[in-house]
């Protein structure tokens, strides 16, 4: 008696159903670890007018940290690699006070002849610890919290200036800081969230620099970000023109994750913006 034809083990649904299951589980996998974890430098070059040698600017954002781990140690290492002469954070560095401890240990990872200078965003003032508080805890780190207020910098031979807006940046504030403007410097204006007064920016205003949306960090082919976080405004990611004097805006992506631990279309980013006499 013959032998019986041998049974075919995978058959056509089968493996659709299992390369179903692999494009889900990779599709899992990748917005739950590889982008959330993929960081990447993007870079910008910005003429000021000034004279002197270029100057390397890094600003990262958002970093909702929790605890130092291989990722946030990754990003530092990241950072020092680029050889920054000054290093700008954009806000929301932390979701509840008692993780103050892993965002001060980050923020001694951070080097710059220059200096790390900061502004405040939502979640310092929602974890309730913010102002003169958390100015005490950064300055013993290395960084400097700018609370409506200016810093000059000399830096390759140009003169800078950091005008730290705080959150949530109101017309009132804007005015008042821009006043401490020098025209004869390059002055950037750091603000936590894009979406504020822009038609109050004048001519002394160089560049602005923001964070606050994640790049809106699900992102899905050709439609607009499924969420944005109050005062975002148009603004999702990149280089923009604002107010009267088309002010450049720059919006970072941002480290971190915020609600859900997910990214899609949307890899965290480190900036270098690289300022050019």
């Amino acid at each position: 008696m013959a032998d019986s034809p041998p049974r075919r083990l995978l058959t056509r649904r089968n493996f659709l159903r299992l390369g179903a299951g692999v494009l889900a589980g990779a599709g899992l996998a990748d917005v739950l670890w590889l982008e959330p974890h993929g960081v990447r430098v993007e870079s910008l070059t910005l003429h000021t007018g000034q004279n002197g040698r270029p100057v390397r600017l890094v600003q990262i954002s958002d970093l909702h940290l929790e605890e130092l781990d291989g990722y946030i140690l990754k990003v530092a290492a990241l950072i020092a690699g680029l050889e920054p002469d000054l290093i700008v954070l954009t806000g929301d560095y932390l979701e509840e006070e008692r993780n103050i401890r892993a965002v001060l240990e980050f923020l001694r990872r951070l080097k710059a002849p220059r200096g790390v200078y900061a502004v405040q965003g939502n979640w310092e003032y929602w974890s309730r610890l913010e102002g003169e508080n958390l100015r005490r805890h950064f300055l013993g780190a290395g960084a400097r919290l700018l609370i409506n207020e200016r810093a000059d910098v000399e830096a390759g031979g140009q003169r800078l200036s950091l005008l730290g807006l705080d959150y949530p940046s109101s017309g009132d504030q804007l005015r008042a800081l821009q006043e401490l403007a020098d025209p004869a410097r390059f002055n950037l204006l750091l603000s936590h969230v894009p979406a504020f007064p822009h038609e109050l920016l004048d001519r002394r205003i160089g560049l602005v620099l923001s964070g606050h949306t994640h790049g809106g960090q699900v992102r899905l082919p050709l439609l607009p970000p499924l969420y944005l976080p109050r005062f975002s405004g148009r603004f999702v990611a990149g280089l923009y023109r604002v107010g009267r004097h088309d002010t450049p805006l720059y919006v970072n992506r941002g480290i971190g994750t915020s609600v859900l631990p997910v990214r899609l279309a949307c890899r965290p980013e480190i900036t270098l913006i690289t300022l050019t006499p």
